[in-house]
């Protein structure tokens, strides 16, 4: 597919309006990035959400300005508003970041419409072929590289060994293993508890439930004939999808309207929500498995003191383990990979200053960093950086086998509009799967080509 220069219209989701907008090719050209010196340029990133740690951020200001002399201002953005500020400031040479991390299943959208500057030529120098390739890919149009991978994390399963061993189940070795196994303790229920699930998994939770379609040989689109196509439709994704289906009406209780939002709050003995409007509601242990990302373990395990008398989350490993959820081919089954990808933005006047950041950041002190705070690093050099424990084990053994979403101009389109979330939550109510798919690929088709 052809790279867009022109910043046209990047979405138009529900309540998102996103208008269109002159790319900066059309009108103002980012800096030759060989007419200007990093030397004292003070330049912003924009990280998303927290997953960045502070002591991480620290280093980068700390090491940015050894290295030019100038300051680095780090911004947190919320990923719910993300999409829609890069939208409107990544074209704004006044108000735009220098350098961004974006979701990489977002990343498409913004490669595809000229929003990122090519750092093709700086691929080898960052690490090349050591980074993770599934995140380089969907930075790449054309051959050529404007997003790289910054840092990964894969899906695992987290559960009460107590429940399990008291159900009398083993952990499993397959797929067919792992589902049959979570419908017998859901019936066993060996705690006698109210609204129990052997498996906790949202109706809206498509990010976790399409590892039942890979798994199968299914996806979610395929390119063909310069044309993205949405394959609900397709034979192997319905079968994940009847799997899927099966295993939410006769395995969990999760609510037909919850998405992968803190599942670990159900696997924990006791919790506390904050509400929107400032209430508490507690929440007590009513699920043997949960599915999440590697980083979930920091909020998962018994509630003590630490020593400044906060209130934390101590793993115990008598109560609750991990494993990798299994295929049928002796492998670990295909998983939804987390994580998020980084460019500069192509409107940037300070090219040279966001190159030199990209540099601290793919330095194996950085890449080291992320690994020992449980993020998986971009580069396969450093991911002994994540340690040796259990986590570290399945984290690396669980993204082996990974997969990203279509690298489709439109998925960020696609997410935005919450369809995935609507046809998940019908098909885990019960909906005639074959019907529901149909009706969905005629409306998600257009979507991933911009229309």
């Amino acid at each position: 597919m052809k790279r867009t220069i022109a910043m046209a219209a990047l979405l138009a989701v529900g309540a998102l309006t996103l208008s269109a907008c002159g790319g900066p090719a059309a009108t103002t050209p980012a800096a030759d990035p060989s007419a200007a010196e990093p030397a004292g340029q003070n330049i912003t990133l924009w990280l998303a959400g927290g997953d960045t740690p502070d002591a991480l951020r620290e280093y980068l200001k700390t090491e940015y300005n050894k290295a030019t002399g100038g300051t680095l201002t780090i911004e947190e953005q919320s990923w719910g508003d993300l999409v829609a500020k890069l939208t409107t400031s990544l074209p704004d040479a006044a108000n735009t970041p220098d350098v961004v991390e974006v979701g990489n299943t977002q990343s498409p959208t913004f490669t595809n419409v000229g929003a990122f500057a090519d750092i093709s030529d700086m691929y080898a120098e960052l690490g090349g072929d050591k980074l993770l390739q599934s995140f380089v890919e969907v930075g790449k149009v054309d051959g050529k590289n404007y997003t790289l991978p910054y840092y990964f994390g894969s899906r695992y399963m987290f559960y009460r060994k107590d429940v399990w061993k008291a159900a009398g189940v083993e952990v499993p070795t397959t797929l067919d293993e792992f589902n049959k196994a979570v419908v017998t303790i859901a019936e066993k229920n060996p705690n006698n508890i109210k609204d129990f699930s052997g498996f906790f998994i949202g109706g809206q939770d498509w990010r976790n439930g399409i590892s039942w379609v890979f798994a199968n040989g299914g996806d979610l689109a395929k390119y063909e004939n310069g044309q993205w196509t949405s394959t609900l439709s397709d034979p192997n994704t319905i079968k994940g999808l009847q799997q899927l289906q099966d295993i939410q009406k006769a395995a969990s209780n999760a609510p037909s309207t919850a998405k992968d939002e803190s599942p670990w709050l159900y696997i924990n003995d006791s919790d506390a929500v904050t509400n929107d409007d400032g209430t508490v509601t507690e929440t007590s242990f009513n699920a043997a498995t949960i599915m999440a990302p590697g980083w979930a373990h920091w909020s998962i395990g018994d509630l003590v003191k630490n020593d400044e008398g906060t209130e934390v989350r101590q793993w115990n490993s008598d109560k609750f383990g991990v494993f990798v959820l299994p295929g049928n081919d002796g492998k670990p089954a295909p998983v939804f990979a987390g994580g998020s990808n980084i460019g500069i933005s192509a409107a940037s006047q300070k090219q040279e200053g966001a190159r030199e950041l990209l540099k601290i950041i793919f330095s194996a002190e950085y890449q080291q960093l992320l690994g020992q705070n449980g993020l998986g690093p971009a580069n396969s050099d450093y991911t002994s950086a994540l340690g040796d424990d259990e986590f570290a084990k399945a984290l690396t053994e669980s993204a082996s086998n990974s997969k990203l979403t279509p690298a489709a101009p439109g998925w960020a389109t696609v997410e935005g509009s919450m369809k995935l979330e609507e046809f998940f939550s019908k098909v885990s109510d019960g909906g005639d799967i074959a019907a529901l798919a149909a009706e969905y690929d005629a409306i998600i088709t257009p979507m991933l080509n911009g229309s």
